[in-house]
């Protein structure tokens, strides 16, 4: 029988070598994506269909929502894993999400969640994120096992090994409460790190595309299998990034390399039905001096334009150096990655100020609204991708 391996690596080659008409990349270069916006010919009998509107829609129902309780989804609350309890009142107050930080995770930490989300408001859950991805970033090896980092995973391991280890890792993040996993890294870096200069290093599986896409591919469809939501990182690419975004800025490589190397990887995985995206927040010279999760061009030009993502899209910590550098602070970078065509909000902060900032962060999106600066319609769109993500309905569910 055919090796998953073999299968894969059939699968990569035809996605990155795919002569399907797409639409151009900005810059002049071509995806191969099929194009955005292409529909099914309607025929008579979809026509008559769709001439009778269902009697219930996600998109009526938040009509009803304040703007209040919609900003309040898109953010995620940030929180030491063994300390969960202390977020209960952000999470009461309707955020959309929990990124779990630390390395030693309590072994109730399934009952912790449950317990500090219970006051959600019509009882939609969070999504609860953390990074595992293996090697040097586990947040809850005690739990689910060591995993080798990606450099080691693409090295010595074949596709369907990975895809194994990735059912086992998901199914026991799954059972511990996790959600989603920030992973797979589709970053291209052969370098040292991570450390102070590279922040990929090992954490990349390969510096080459169809490698990487391979091992990426496997771990995401292990991770879904294994009942979490996996996310693509870091988006456009930064494994040859010239500096650590979270202590400053940094550049990527110039958007003319990024669009025939770094990108590949994360369009085969979007046309492999990757279900949500980091953005990272290093600029990409030729394409936009901001950090990419502030960046129209990258988010609604590029991910959902050309490329035809229609999932979910995070950005990276809006608390770091390099969004900090650009003369952000978290609220402002919440409205302008918003703006931008951001869905979840990511921030850092020391526990004692987590309410303030989490607080002052949902009243910069309510007050901006207000003013116009952000649509509502954009961020009524953010959390309807958030639902999606959830797998609520809003109709089917009577939130």
């Amino acid at each position: 029988m055919t090796s998953l391996r073999a299968v894969l690596h059939i699968a990569v080659t035809a996605l990155l070598l795919s002569g399907c008409q797409a639409r151009p990349l900005p810059g002049g270069s071509s995806s191969n994506s099929q194009p955005p916006g292409s529909r099914t010919p309607i025929t008579a009998a979809s026509s008559a269909s769709s001439s009778s509107p269902p009697a219930c829609a996600d998109t009526g129902i938040l009509r009803t929502w304040s703007v209040r309780r919609l900003a309040e989804q898109t953010l995620v609350v940030p929180v030491a894993e063994d300390a969960v309890g202390s977020v209960a009142p952000e999470l009461t107050a309707g955020a959309g999400g929990l990124l779990l930080f630390g390395s030693q995770a309590p072994s109730g930490l399934a009952a912790d969640i449950t317990r500090a989300a219970a006051g959600e408001p019509g009882g939609i859950a969070p999504l609860v994120m953390t990074d595992e991805e293996g090697g040097s970033v586990q947040r809850m090896a005690n739990l689910v096992g060591s995993m080798p980092s990606a450099r080691q995973m693409a090295a010595t391991m074949t596709a369907a090994q990975i895809q194994r280890l990735a059912v086992q890792v998901g199914a026991r993040m799954r059972a511990n409460g996790i959600t989603m996993d920030l992973a797979p890294v589709l970053d291209l870096d052969a370098r040292a790190g991570p450390n102070d200069t590279d922040a990929i290093g090992s954490r990349s599986f390969s510096p080459s595309t169809a490698v990487t896409t391979s091992a990426a591919l496997a771990f995401l469809s292990g991770l879904q299998r294994g009942g979490v939501i996996p996310v693509l990182k870091h988006f456009p690419g930064i494994g040859a990034a010239n500096g650590n975004t979270d202590l400053g800025p940094a550049a990527g490589p110039n958007w003319s390399t990024v669009k025939t190397r770094d990108l590949l990887p994360f369009q085969a995985a979007i046309r492999a039905g990757a279900p949500a995206v980091m953005i990272s927040n290093a600029s990409v010279p030729g394409l936009t001096d901001e950090p990419a999760g502030l960046s129209r061009t990258v988010i609604t030009s590029v991910l959902r334009t050309t490329l035809g993502f229609t999932g979910l899209v995070l950005t990276d910590s809006l608390s770091a150096g390099a969004v900090r550098a650009a003369g952000y602070d978290v609220p402002q970078a919440a409205v302008a990655a918003l703006t931008a065509g951001a869905d979840m909000l990511l921030f850092t902060a020391d526990p004692s100020r987590t309410a303030t900032v989490t607080a002052r962060t949902t009243q910069a999106i309510v007050a901006a609204v207000g003013t116009g600066a952000l649509p509502m319609s954009r961020l009524a769109n953010a959390v309807l991708h958030i639902l999606a993500a959830k797998n609520v309905s809003l109709c089917r569910g009577g939130f």
